[in-house]
């Protein structure tokens, strides 16, 4: 099994979206069962079958995510490198070509969320810059051709 790195802020997510699911959503499928079951005939009981159905996905749900748990290594303060990028740093990069500015919170695979700006440490930018100190150039093989960033700031998160 393979490890997921986590920050604690992302550790904590991580559980309260199990607590989640096994009370409130745990509870709301089992009433959506319950409520199936009182139209009758279960064999040609479209509301149950799709009620079960979901209580299966959210079981399934519930099992990937402690598995995610089990496996998970959080990432301590002491961990977290001051003078280059690491797992937890925030770090601000200047796209060379666009001479625009990015700021991205490096997590885990497992915690990687763009819309929030946050970049795992094995997408393509994150494993470039990874160890790299304030004012590396680095570059970055994608789709549309090599980019190139200046790391203009690391901060510990």
């Amino acid at each position: 099994m393979k490890e997921v790195i986590l920050t604690s802020e992302g550790y904590k997510k991580l559980q309260q979206e199990i607590d989640h699911l096994r009370g409130d959503k745990r509870r709301e499928v089992a009433e959506r069962i319950r409520v199936a079951r009182e139209f009758g005939d279960i064999a040609e009981n479209a509301e149950y079958d799709d009620a079960k159905n979901e209580q299966a996905m959210l079981e399934h749900k519930i099992a990937q995510l402690e598995e995610r748990l089990l496996s998970a290594r959080v990432i301590t303060k002491k961990e977290i490198l001051k003078d280059a990028v690491s797992i937890g740093s925030h770090v601000r990069l200047r796209d060379m070509q666009a001479n625009k500015t990015f700021e991205y919170h490096i997590v885990g695979s497992a915690e990687a969320n763009p819309a929030e700006n946050k970049l795992s440490n094995e997408s393509p930018v994150g494993k470039a810059i990874m160890g790299k100190k304030k004012g590396e150039v680095v570059e970055v093989t994608a789709p549309r051709g090599a980019l190139k960033f200046k790391i203009m700031e690391i901060k510990a998160a």
